[in-house]
């Protein structure tokens, strides 16, 4: 299900090139990422970073995006990001986490295909426009999760893998068109993913590896079931609050009916 979901949006996507008179748009987004997960700050948005920069590295958010405009108000649209998390339970709200005080961070590598709206025609040709945005679509990401290796009656969950996850990134944002080909923008993107184990919470029963033991099958479910931590179904969010520049280019739009 999650494969047709992908594959259905980057259909669209694709499609949306044979339109004809569209205007593309290229820019750069630059914020900050922070994950909603079992582990650390429960803050959707505006977590502040944290202390322990050297360890855990700075909240960080980069990337490119490119739009296809294909009416005054409507755009699709596909982002390429980066974004580096950390998260901590020393700066949790909840005491049972402080606590606990477990901390990490992660690394991920994500695409978005995108409908984006605009509720002014910022998409004509206007010299200077203000504009509210939403937009929705799905996206994939890549990142780090942890595996667990039961070998020799020893346990080991300090090995990583790359791991891929489907997204359904949506939110808001306001666009400031200051002349023919510039605009400025900001937004706050909301990312619930189909992954527990962002924050390495959990190991999914496929990074699980167990050889060579004298365990019954009962310990071995017992320890599996000691290295959880949190909720299982609860699935992790990334989030990003970003700014970003974009210039418009190529043959100017003719939205005629």
């Amino acid at each position: 299900m999650q494969k047709k979901i992908l594959y259905f949006f980057i259909a669209l996507f694709f499609t949306s090139f044979s339109v004809k008179g569209q205007r593309h748009e290229i820019g750069v987004q630059l914020g900050m990422s922070n994950l909603v997960g079992d582990i650390g700050r429960t803050n959707y948005i505006l977590q502040k970073p944290l202390g322990n920069y050297r360890e855990l590295g700075i909240p960080f958010y980069g990337g490119i995006v490119y739009r296809r405009n294909i009416s005054p108000y409507q755009s699709l649209r596909l982002n390429i990001g980066y974004s580096h998390i950390q998260f901590s339970d020393a700066h949790a709200k909840e005491f049972y986490r402080r606590n606990r005080y477990l901390e990490g961070s992660n690394s991920i590598y994500e695409a978005d295909v995108l409908f984006e709206y605009n509720f002014f025609q910022v998409n004509e040709e206007q010299k200077s426009l203000l504009s509210p945005y939403i937009f929705g679509g799905v996206g994939g990401m890549l990142y780090n999760t942890p595996q667990l290796v039961i070998k020799e009656n020893q346990v080991n969950d300090a090995e990583y893998v790359t791991a891929v996850t489907l997204a359904v990134p949506f939110g808001a944002g306001l666009k400031y068109k200051f002349n023919y080909n510039w605009a400025l923008f900001g937004e706050l993107m909301f990312r619930p993913t189909f992954s527990d184990s962002i924050d390495y919470s959990t190991v999914e029963d496929k990074n699980i590896i167990t050889t060579k033991n004298t365990l019954t099958d009962q310990q071995v479910a017992e320890i599996i079931r000691d290295r959880q931590i949190g909720n299982p179904n609860s699935k992790d969010w990334v989030n990003s609050i970003t700014l970003g520049l974009s210039y418009s280019f190529g043959r100017p739009p003719c939205f005629c009916d």
